[in-house]
């Protein structure tokens, strides 16, 4: 018996020597592979903790990533296990999908700002006008009718006519580009950037954003422009359910027949659905959209149209030649965080996306003043790199009627013309006064 006790001791020794040993192997391998998915982590924290819990990312530096970080990791990304497959398995588990699934935030966070709301808006010095100058250029916008169409205008009997929108053909102000040579003072006119990203003065240089030639270049007998959801059912305050030309479907088409019938562009509106799950929308609607353009080389613009969301008591509308119209938004991906480029995001295009939306937001409060909210930056891509001249638009938003949102269509459709058109920007020499009627 005491020979017995004997040996399974020494058995039992051995076991937990055995143990220990593996352990230490598997301890060394894990901090290899923590070494190696160092940058993934650093990117799924910086995009994903950074924004959304920015507390527990405090809590976790200062903890020097103690025990609970993994904890907090482990359930911000427990939805996506792929991800976690990843960071747990070492740079043989990192594949592309696997950088997809970190960027799912991607899918759903236009609506998400990482910027007080008031910064979007369109500030007393947007235009660099005095307080006192901006509420009359604002004014311009409701003279587009001469005293004698006015006149026409009287209904014969007390019934209120459908007014139509008519083109502003002449500026409420010209910007005086010297006053806007400085990255600040651009930045502080044209944009918010969100707390995701940086932009820098390599990207956002005033001649460059205004040299870049935008006109399409190509007749209107084959296909132009493309426009297309990544979130397709987005909806307005009065959208009819299931109705696909209720919504910002609806929208879409409503922009495309502007865009075909008043300005003679052709234009594809792709309808398709890719948020089904909307975390996968922009890696759904890719393939598709890659698609498209391989059967169609001739499209030279490619338009992403969203609605945004705001708070229940903030409408984004404004009146606008006697109509109620919805403002809007350009949106771009920078594809970088504050501690650099997304190896795994890259935009060749990204000049020409900024560009484009430069020139959009200028023609708009040159010829509209207000209706366009400032350019916002962020972090991601949002699929912009499958086209030098690719737009993200935030439409109004999801408390804004249909009647809103189509009479902003009217002012974005004669926007794009101006620009595609060649017509905007004016490369001469600007005055940076206010132009009255008849210049």
């Amino acid at each position: 018996m005491y020979m017995n006790r004997k040996w399974l001791k020494l058995i039992l020794i051995a076991v937990v020597i055995i143990t220990l040993g593996f352990g230490c192997v598997e301890l060394l391998r894990e901090r290899e592979k923590k070494t190696e998915v160092s940058a993934l982590q650093g990117i799924a924290e910086e995009l994903v903790m950074e924004p959304y819990l920015p507390g527990i990312r405090r809590m976790s530096e200062a903890d020097g990533h103690a025990a609970g970080s993994d904890f907090w990791r482990d359930a911000l990304l427990f939805p996506y296990p792929g991800l976690l497959y990843a960071l747990e398995n070492g740079s043989d588990g990192v594949t592309e999908s696997d950088y997809a699934i970190l960027l799912l935030p991607e899918g759903s966070d236009e609506d998400r700002r990482g910027l007080p709301e008031e910064a979007l808006e369109y500030g007393d010095d947007a235009m660099h006008l005095e307080k006192n100058m901006e509420s009359a250029f604002l004014e311009e916008n409701e003279r587009y009718l001469s005293a004698e169409q006015q006149e026409e205008e009287e209904p014969a009997d007390d019934t209120q006519e459908e007014r139509s929108f008519v083109c502003m053909e002449e500026k409420s102000y010209r910007y005086q580009w010297e006053e806007l040579s400085s990255y600040e003072a651009l930045v502080k006119a044209f944009y918010a950037v969100d707390s995701t990203t940086v932009a820098g003065e390599e990207l956002l240089r005033t001649e460059t954003l205004l040299e870049k030639d935008m006109r399409i270049r190509g007749d209107a007998d084959a296909p132009q422009i493309l426009i297309y959801h990544t979130h397709s059912k987005e909806a307005f305050v009065d959208s009819v359910p299931d109705d696909v030309n209720s919504g910002i479907l609806g929208a879409g088409e409503y922009l495309a027949e502007l865009l075909r019938e008043n300005y003679g562009y052709n234009v594809i509106h792709d309808t398709g659905c890719y948020d089904e799950d909307r975390s996968y929308a922009y890696n759904n609607s890719l393939p598709s959209i890659e698609a498209i353009l391989r059967d169609n080389p001739s499209i030279e613009v490619v338009i992403d149209l969203h609605r945004d969301e705001m708070p229940e008591d903030r409408r984004l509308v404004m009146e606008l030649q006697g109509r109620p119209t919805a403002q809007f938004m350009f949106f771009n991906g920078l594809c970088r965080t504050k501690k650099g480029a997304i190896a795994q995001l890259e935009n060749p295009y990204l000049e020409d996306n900024l560009a484009l939306s430069f020139q959009m937001q200028a023609a708009c409060n040159e010829y509209y003043p207000g209706i366009a909210r400032r350019i916002y930056l962020k972090a991601y891509r949002y699929n912009m790199h499958l086209c030098p001249k690719s737009l993200l638009i935030e439409l109004g938003a999801q408390n804004n009627t249909e009647e809103e949102i189509h009479n902003a269509c009217d002012v974005l459709a004669h926007v794009l013309d101006l620009v595609f058109s060649g017509r905007e920007p004016e490369r001469g020499e600007e005055t940076g006064e206010e132009v009255s009627e008849g210049d």
